[in-house]
């Protein structure tokens, strides 16, 4: 359910790893927003709105890093871009416009379907799922103006959910208001205001960035003004940036008790000050500007056992306080796009920090901002855009299906952070009564909160591609060896040893099914399918001069969950993790 990026993604990884017949419904309520989503729709992208990161860390595979700059530069249809990109090269630190990137993401789909094993079918239909009835272990979909679906597993990639700012309800429709900038029609309204007109953005980061760059390159002249609560501003990556995992120590938190949130703060304050000051003296070659990401991307296999300390109550205010600072920590913004921002930011943009009050029509058809804060102020302006964000609150969200899956117990609010909903260690939809209550999965923006106390992960990073393409991973593995009859999920484990041979074994079935599982051709996947079963069949006989008989069904299930794990690696980056996969070199090099 969802055919964005999330739904685009997962559907691609089940026409790789599956190896018996099944039929893949790629559902979509809006046509227009197939592979693209409100993120990277044409219409509702200008060419201007760049990847908030570099090309590079764009592909839709985390073990094929290079793969989306590739295709940018060797296989995409230029023919209509317009002549600001039509003969970039693109690289690996450099900007992309958003736009293109449906054309990528339909053209790896395509690719997956045509490249799956035989009787392994792609159907993608359109219309809104609203409702889903559990029945004998299967799932019923209710899809408006359409017969009801029968499912054996469901994926839910509904993206992200839109929040409705309470101080802008008596100006929605006004015409001087724009709610929904990411559109066609928020694009015009934008490009179409005089040019020397008060513009007025609602937030200070990524998206407001967005609307003051796309204004200032066509021209405007007028006052832009940026509020947000935090008044901070993003940091521009620079020029030659890679992701890259530092080893740093944890932060050093846990000698003491929890004895309150502003102590807490304060503590992790100091340590945060305390590591940064450690990169810039061991790693002169880190900019400045990305100090912060390299801390915190070090700290996230450590953040979950600190944040468990934190009550669930401290903990929501904990991330209601401070969600902006901890997402400008963790990202920065493209060159591209900041550079006319920073160019006029202190003379024709100003930012001005405090919570927006209420927004009320004014005189000649402008509108009124009244700005709370330590010093309460009023702001006049032709133009509002509010990049007021996405709904975190499920319980709030203006979606039927997930009001009917709330309502009736399938699906529960996020209990510790009152972000997204629960779901279980492999991605599995968690019901009101703690447990899974239908063989239904969930990807992208609603396992937030999940994400943040699962696997330390902060900010964007929460939801974005880098979470998505590990929840695609996860998702597709579980539930195929959860129907696929050549699993046994129910079996027996495989015995515990220190055996050399039979570690070798296990490692080496490991390494050709994570060979498997990212094979894009169909003859690559059974070559290595025909490697793997003799493989399997070596360490049955092992295990059975161990004294513990295992079925190969068993074997297998065992070595699948091991190659989803690797492939899901966050300790480093997507071009190390193909280095430490050896997926650059043959299979004989490697045994």
């Amino acid at each position: 359910m969802g055919a964005g990026l999330g739904g685009t993604a997962t559907a691609i990884r089940l026409l790789q790893f599956a190896r018996e017949p099944v039929e893949i419904m790629l559902l979509e309520r809006r046509a227009e927003y197939r592979q693209a989503g409100v993120a990277y729709h044409p219409g509702s992208n200008h060419w201007q709105h760049v990847f908030n990161i570099q090309a590079g860390r764009m592909s839709a595979f985390r073990e094929d890093v290079d793969d989306f700059v590739s295709w940018a530069n060797r296989e995409a249809d230029r023919s209509g871009w317009p002549d600001e990109w039509r003969d970039v090269v693109f690289t690996e630190s450099g900007p992309a416009p958003r736009c293109v990137y449906p054309d990528y993401l339909r053209d790896r789909l395509d690719q997956a379907a045509a490249e799956a094993p035989d009787g392994v079918h792609l159907v993608q239909v359109d219309g809104e799922a609203v409702d889903l009835e559990p029945n004998d272990g299967r799932v019923t979909v209710t899809v408006t103006g359409r017969p009801d679906v029968v499912a054996d597993h469901v994926v839910l990639a509904t993206g992200l959910e839109r929040r409705h700012p309470a101080f802008a309800e008596t100006v929605v429709d006004h015409p001087a208001f724009v709610a929904q900038p990411y559109s066609e029609r928020g694009i015009e309204r934008i490009l179409g205001v005089a040019p020397d007109a008060e513009v007025a953005i609602v937030g200070s980061v990524l998206s407001a960035y967005d609307s003051a760059a796309l204004l200032l390159r066509h021209g405007h002249t007028g006052k832009i003004h940026m509020i947000s609560g935090s008044g901070r501003t993003l940091r521009t990556y620079p020029a030659d940036h890679r992701h890259h995992v530092l080893e740093l120590p944890p932060p050093r938190l846990g000698d003491q008790p929890y004895v309150g949130l502003d102590d807490f703060i304060e503590r992790f304050q100091d340590e945060c000050r305390r590591a940064g000051l450690r990169v810039i003296r061991e790693h002169p070659e880190v900019a400045r500007s990305v100090v912060s990401e390299r801390v915190f991307k070090a700290w996230e296999p450590h953040l979950p056992e600190i944040l468990a300390a934190i009550p669930s109550a401290d903990l929501r205010t904990l991330l209601d306080r401070y969600g902006s600072l901890l997402a400008i920590m963790r990202v920065g913004v493209m060159a591209y796009t900041a550079a006319p921002v920073d160019a006029a930011m202190d003379d024709q943009v100003a930012v001005t920090a405090g919570r927006i009050q209420a927004i009320t029509p004014g005189a000649d058809d402008r509108l009124v901002l009244s700005v709370g804060g330590t010093a309460p102020r009023q702001l006049t302006a032709d133009l509002v855009i509010s990049n007021f964000g996405r709904e975190s609150d499920y319980a709030r969200v203006d979606s039927p299906l997930w009001a009917n899956l709330l309502r009736r117990g399938l699906a529960c609010p996020h209990g510790r952070t009152g972000r997204g909903v629960e779901v279980d260690g492999h991605g599995t939809l968690v019901g009101a009564a703690g447990l899974p209550a239908a063989p239904v999965s969930v990807v992208g923006s609603p396992r937030e909160g999940d994400e943040i106390v699962r696997n330390g992960r902060t900010g964007a990073f929460t939801f974005n591609l880098a979470a998505i393409k590990n929840h695609s991973v996860e998702v597709a593995a579980s539930l195929l060896c959860r129907l696929e009859s050549c699993y046994d999920a129910t079996g027996v484990p495989l015995p515990e040893t220190r055996d050399p041979e039979l570690t070798e074994a296990l490692s080496y079935s490991t390494m050709i099914e994570v060979r498997r599982m990212t094979a894009r051709r169909r003859d690559q996947r059974q070559e290595l399918t025909a490697r793997l079963e003799d493989s399997l069949r070596a360490i049955q006989a092992i295990s059975t001069r161990h004294g513990r008989s295992v079925t190969e069904r068993t074997v297998r299930l065992a070595v699948t969950e091991v190659a989803s794990a690797r492939l899901k690696d966050l300790s480093v980056t997507p071009r190390d993790l193909r280095g430490r996969l050896g997926l650059d070199k043959s299979l004989e090099t490697l045994a």
